[in-house]
């Protein structure tokens, strides 16, 4: 008799920006891996917003989901999502 495998922890949820840092640390293992298999970062990136546009898009559907992403533009010019910027 085969049981369903239960992925709920037997602990209780991490905090909100604990469980961030969690994701994002799985993410960076994951494309890590990708790019040692060769898949290109440009279809990492592409494939990667994807599907968290889907899942956005899933919870809260398309109108709330165009709205966070119209202040996108900005705060990519702003460097939010740059990396390599040093800042003082």
């Amino acid at each position: 008799m085969s049981h369903p495998i239960s992925y709920a922890p037997d602990r209780a949820p991490l905090p909100d920006h604990e469980q961030k840092q969690a994701a994002l640390s799985y993410l960076n293992e994951a494309w890590a891996e990708a790019r040692h298999e060769g898949v290109d970062g440009d279809c990492l990136a592409q494939a990667s917003l994807f599907a968290a546009f889907a899942e956005l898009v899933g919870t809260y559907g398309e109108d709330a989901v165009a709205k966070f992403v119209e202040g996108f533009p900005g705060r990519i010019r702003n460097g939010e999502f740059s990396v390599d910027i040093c800042r003082q």
